[in-house]
Parts: structure tokens; C-alpha cells; sequence
């Protein structure tokens, strides 16, 4: 099915109908003092409001910044905006260093990390609570873990065209929800994939464990790593722990993924509950349910649609459908400066148009739990040449499961730069193309092979490359003039909006949760609040 589709396009008459679908990129990465350990400065105010700006903001931690890009149909401007924020926030981190693996740097304990601070409103106490419920259940080390989230969206044009070819009776809206849900489920069953070629977190420090016990092998006295291993960071040590097994979110239909949302979201859990919600005065998280809020839910993509001022990301998906997909798998590429590179995005452009046009029945529980165990394999063992991953019930080879999916990607690149009149994303694929055939030229290999050469560990490795970025960005000098007073002014506008909404509120926090959750459509009042 998926070969007849990407003939069906090639043969259309609009050459460039893959072309121009939008790209951008949230990259994090957390603050570190010279000696690499978490920053405990507050979010310099320099970079403007962690609130309100829209380019530079911050996640879990005060110290764990988000670079957020406008999309762009070209990955270049991706690209260089992304460098145009590490230029501007670089210039303003005086001696701290950005800590340029995903894997992070010297953190002793949940106390040494803290929370993000959004000022005084309410929309802002919640962003922090909801983090500070985050480290409750579930350790607030494993939110120091920094990836790269790719936002991307397909062309306007290529919707009527392809909803034609399909002969689809759906309105607009479900036909491009239902398309991009079948990219949602594709994702899953293959986005190992992603892991292999883009993984860069095959080693971490001891510190990030502690005294827990490990399975994983000794590298050093400092060091844990796995030797096949491509990314922990998406392994059962980080995004793809445990703790949400219980939840049963379908990827079937948008409706089903909702209401799942939705239903996690009013339903309380019987150890969140232990936890406490408000305790002593205090909010320890927003509730006790099964999830605080939609974001809660980890998974490596996301359907998503932009909100509109105070609307929730299931309401807006409820309103207008899919938007776009963000893609969460991505480990920092610590052999770039700003953390990827055009290929990487090229190629992942490509593969999301790729899981698009397979075919993608529901998954059911058998499918569910396939598509987990690759994963997992892939991100511990995946450069193991006696690795195997099931597919329909079946062992097959990662190399061949690997080479099918990339001639099909390279065909849908050859469509993109016919668009583009170039040769950039057929390249791409070439590149990666080769990292199956040679998995030692893969960046999780290359960053073990570092550590070789070395003849040192995680962390004095990891400090050599944000030492090395950090030297990077002085060479390259300030902005121009006029990229520089554009974040400038951002930074200084962001400050003054946060005020704005400080002012404005006219209720307590009390009430706001309570009227979030009753607007959510929950029956039961927020315990403790």
C-alpha cells in the first residue's frame, strides 16, 4: 500500500506536493556552573520571561532551559534561528555552560534540583506545581533528562490531494486527524528506528543513580554504559520507565485518544492520593489523579494542534483536529552545536511522511506490547548485530527491517527535493542509510568510541563538548543588529506580558484549579484543595 501511494504522488501533477510542510524545534538543555554541576542561579533575566517568552523558556527546573524555533518550511531556517537563540542566551550565561548531552550532569539528589519558577499568577503557581507533582511521582532526576522535540506538519496542499486519491467521504478536519493518527501508530511500531540513527546516550554518570541497582555494565569507576546501547535516555532508566504502565491510552482514533486523556485526568490513583494534594497549606501536585494535566502522559509523539489563549491541548484538538505531530525521541546530538542537524531533521521528515502513508491498522494489545519491547531493545541493545525485533508475531533483523523502511523514506525524498529542486534530502537518507550498514559511525557508537580514545568517563567527556559548544558560539561573535534587538525586545516584552497576567488575575489559586478541573469536565472536586 505504502509503494502505491508514494506512486500515486509522484505521479501527480503538482511536483512539489511533499514539499514546504512546516519544521521546528524545542532543544533542551540544562544550565551547568563551571564545575558541571546543576546550575542553582535562578533563570536569568536577561533571557526575559520563563512564562511568556516565546523562544526561550524553561521546563522542568529552574536550570533546564527550552530553545522553542518558529516552524519553518525550510529546515536551514529551522536551523538558524535555533542558533540564533544559542548566540543570544549563550551571551548571557556569563560563566555557566550549557550541558550539551541528554543525559545530565553532576546531580546528587532530588533536593539539588529546582523547581521552574513562573512568577506569582495563576497560570504560573500551576506550572509549578504541576512539576513539583512531576518529582513526587516520579523523582525529579529523571526530569533532568534533555532531548529535542521535532514539530512538524505536512504541507496544506498535499491534503485535498491526497484525500482525493484516497476517495475519502471524511470532512477535512477527520480525514487529516485520521491520517495523522495512522503516522501516531506507525511511529510506535517503528520509531526504534529513530532511536538506532539518532540515539546519543549510550553511557551517564553513576551519580544519576545513585545507590539504586543497575543491570547496566561498569565502564569506569564513574561510568554506567551499555556497549550496544543507543539511548538510555529512551529506555526503561528514562522517558520510557514504568511508571505510566498502567494507563491505557488508545492511538486508534483521535476520540479514543482524547477521551483516554480526559478520562486519566478525572480519575483518581490510589498512590497519588498518598501523596497528598495540598498538604499543611502547600500544593504538592494539582491532584491525584492518574494524570495532572495532558502533558503528563510521556510518549515518544504527540498529536497536537496550537491552543488558543487558556484552552486545553485535548480541547483544542476536540475543536479542530490534528495540527501537527511532535516528535519527542530525539536525544541531543552532542557533535552539534545547537544539538541536531539538517540531516537528522530531513531524514525524520521523511519517515513521518513514510509512517503516514503506511498502512496502519489499530493496535491491540499484542501490537501494543511489540512495538514496546523494540523500542526497548533498540534503545539498550540496538547496535547488537545478534539483535532481534518482532514484527507481526515474527523475529526479523533490525538491518532488514531498517533497509525496507529506507528505501521506501528514499523514495519520499526523492519527492520532497523534486519540490525543493535539490538533492538535500535524498542525501540525507543516504547518510543514515549508511549507519545501518555501519552501525560504529552511529553517534551512540561514536560517543563510547570517545570515551575510548579518551581513556575517561561520562562526565569529563560531556564537560570537554560544553566546554567546546560554549567556544563555539564566542567564535561565532554577537547577532547582527537586528536579530539581536529582535530577542531583545522580546525578552524585555516577555517580562512586561507577565506582569500583565499577574495583575489580571481576579481569583485565588484555590478557585482557578478548581474551575480547571470542572471546566475539564471532572465530577469530583480537587482533594485537599
Amino acid at each position: 500500500m505504502v509503494k502505491k501511494r508514494i506512486d500515486r504522488l509522484a505521479a501527480s501533477s503538482q511536483p512539489g506536493i511533499l514539499a514546504g510542510g512546516l519544521k521546528g524545534i524545542e532543544k533542551e538543555s540544562l544550565r551547568v556552573d563551571t564545575d558541571g554541576r546543576l546550575a542553582d542561579s535562578p533563570h536569568p533575566r536577561a533571557l526575559g520571561s520563563a512564562l511568556t517568552n516565546p523562544f526561550i523558556t524553561t521546563d522542568f527546573s529552574e536550570a533546564l532551559l527550552e530553545f522553542v524555533t518558529p516552524a519553518h518550511a525550510n529546515t536551514w531556517e529551522t536551523l538558524r534561528a535555533l542558533c540564533e537563540i544559542h548566540q543570544f542566551t549563550y551571551e548571557r550565561l556569563g560563566d555557566e555552560l550549557l550541558w550539551v548531552n541528554s543525559m545530565p550532569c553532576l546531580v546528587l539528589g532530588d533536593t539539588d534540583i529546582p523547581l521552574a519558577q513562573y512568577g506569582n499568577s495563576n497560570v504560573g503557581q500551576m506550572k509549578t506545581i504541576y512539576r513539583n507533582g512531576l518529582g513526587y511521582r516520579y523523582g525529579r532526576k529523571m526530569q533532568t533528562i534533555a532531548g529535542v522535540h521535532f514539530n512538524y506538519s505536512l504541507p496544506a496542499r498535499f491534503w485535498p490531494h491526497y484525500k482525493e486519491s484516497e476517495q475519502s467521504r471524511q470532512s477535512d478536519d477527520d480525514f487529516r486527524s485520521e491520517a495523522y493518527m495512522g503516522l501516531v501508530r506507525n511511529f510506535r511500531r517503528m520509531g526504534w528506528l529513530v532511536l538506532y540513527l539518532f540515539g546519543a546516550s549510550p553511557a551517564l554518570c553513576k551519580s544519576f543513580l545513585g545507590d539504586t541497582s543497575t543491570n547496566l555494565k561498569t565502564f569506569n569507576e564513574s561510568t554506567y554504559y551499555e556497549p550496544f546501547g543507543t539511548s538510555l535516555r529512551m529506555s526503561d532508566l528514562g522517558y520510557s520507565n514504568n511508571s505510566q504502565a498502567k494507563l491505557d491510552i488508545s492511538l486508534n482514533s483521535l476520540k479514543e485518544y482524547v477521551d483516554d486523556l480526559r478520562c486519566a485526568i478525572c480519575t483518581s490513583d490510589a498512590g497519588y492520593e498518598k501523596i497528598g494534594v495540598k498538604v499543611n497549606g502547600e500544593y504538592r501536585q494539582l491532584s491525584a489523579s492518574q494524570l495532572q494535566i495532558e502533558n503528563e502522559y510521556y510518549s515518544p509523539i504527540r498529536p497536537k494542534r496550537v491552543a488558543r489563549s487558556g484552552e486545553r491541548p485535548t480541547a483544542a484538538l476536540r475543536r479542530a483536529g490534528i495540527e501537527y505531530v511532535e516528535v519527542r525521541s530525539l536525544d541531543l546530538n552532542v557533535f552539534d552545536p545547537v544539538g541536531v542537524n539538517q540531516n537528522a531533521m530531513r531524514f525524520t521528515e521523511a519517515f513521518l511522511i513514510y509512517c503516514l502513508l503506511h498502512e496502519s491498522p489499530p493496535m491491540d494489545e499484542r501490537c501494543w506490547l511489540e512495538s514496546s519491547r523494540n523500542h526497548s531493545v533498540v534503545a539498550k541493545e540496538g547496535r547488537n548485530p545478534d539483535v532481534r525485533l518482532i514484527r507481526n508475531g515474527e523475529p526479523v533483523t533490525l538491518n532488514a527491517w531498517a533497509r525496507e523502511i529506507i528505501e521506501d523514506v528514499g523514495a519520499i525524498a526523492e519527492l520532497i527535493d523534486k519540490g525543493e529542486s535539490g538533492n538535500a534530502y535524498g542525501l540525507a537518507i543516504h547518510a543514515q542509510s549508511s549507519l545501518v550498514e555501519n552501525p560504529e559511525e552511529t553517534p551512540s557508537a561514536r560517543v563510547l568510541e570517545e570515551l575510548r580514545h579518551d581513556g575517561t568517563g561520562f562526565f569529563d567527556f560531556a564537560m570537554k563538548c560544553a566546554l567546546g559548544h560554549k567556544e563555539y558560539f564566542a567564535d561565532l561573535g554577537r547577532l547582527d543588529d537586528d536579530r539581536l534587538k529582535f530577542y531583545e525586545n522580546e525578552a524585555a516584552e516577555s517580562l512586561a506580558r507577565q506582569r500583565k497576567i499577574e495583575a489580571s488575575d481576579t481569583i485565588n489559586f484555590d478557585e482557578y484549579l478548581a474551575q480547571y478541573f470542572s471546566d475539564q469536565g471532572c465530577c469530583q472536586p480537587v482533594p485537599g484543595a
